[in-house]
């Protein structure tokens, strides 16, 4: 019997009971590129597809507690952080992710701050906890349009008109590389727009699926795709081409589980 070590991506994100967010739709997502993931959990959220009731940080010691104690046994090939509910989460999750960054580890960084219905996930208050601590870890940044506007502190009409500058904005906090999302801009097609240190964009473009399709947990699931792929080994170019397109096919198939909002189709085709 072989005595290679199994590749685990690991998920540092919150509790979605519905399973179409969170730590639930990340593990389904690395188990589609046939991965079986880690998770710790940082947040509970009481929700279902038609919108969030609750949201309760797990405690900052516990989320500790959580990553000592698989870290000093797995090695993950390749870490997403996504909901974390409070800044005192956000400081335990850099401490120990810190010595991964510094290894080389691969960590896709989802600031999940506001929920598909409106309800806010992470205080205002906090962010500036998120961009000292947690931003300078991140091989990548993946805001939405919301997001990239509140760590940039400008607006989203001028992420809308300049998200260049936006995107070198991001990069001057420390992150490696920026994903800044498409799916809530407008236009025909959906582009998201890459920005790695040293000035180069790269655009990833794909039809955008009508609004009759609106859908939970789409940020979840590209950013679980792209820690994914960088975990068995792909590039970064790669990784998020690959990732755009099962979520893109995930929202095409998406298909409703209750009265809410529909839920991806964690069964549609990976490249």
């Amino acid at each position: 019997m072989s005595k290679r070590r199994m590749v685990v991506p690991l998920t540092i994100a919150g509790s979605d009971p519905s399973g179409g967010a969170g730590l639930q739709a990340d593990l389904k997502v690395f188990l589609r590129y046939g991965l079986s993931g880690a998770a710790v959990c940082t947040t509970t959220t009481s929700q279902s597809p038609a919108g969030v009731t609750a949201v309760n940080p797990v405690p900052a010691e516990v989320v500790a507690e959580q990553l000592a104690a698989l870290l000093k046994d797995v090695r993950p090939a390749a870490v997403k952080v996504g909901l974390l509910g409070s800044a005192a989460n956000a400081r335990a999750v850099a401490r120990a992710l810190l010595p991964l960054s510094r290894r080389g580890v691969p960590i896709v960084i989802d600031p999940v701050f506001t929920a598909s219905d409106g309800t806010r996930l992470y205080p205002k208050a906090d962010v500036p906890v998120f961009l000292r601590h947690l931003v300078p870890l991140a091989t990548l940044l993946t805001p939405n349009l919301a997001e990239a506007a509140e760590l940039a502190g400008t607006t989203e009409t001028k992420v809308r008109q300049n998200t260049g500058e936006v995107v070198k904005k991001l990069l001057k906090a420390g992150c490696q590389n920026v994903l800044v999302k498409g799916g809530h801009m407008t236009g025909d097609e959906a582009v998201d727009v890459l920005g790695v240190k040293g000035g180069e964009m790269v655009l990833f473009s794909a039809p955008r699926v009508p609004r009759r399709t609106n859908v939970h947990g789409s940020g979840c699931v590209l950013s679980a795709a792209i820690t994914g792929r960088l975990a068995l080994g792909r590039s970064l170019e790669d990784a998020v081409q690959g990732g755009k397109a099962f979520v893109t096919s995930a929202i095409a198939t998406a298909r409703p589980i209750g009265r809410g909002l529909r839920q991806l189709d964690f069964l549609a085709r990976v490249e």
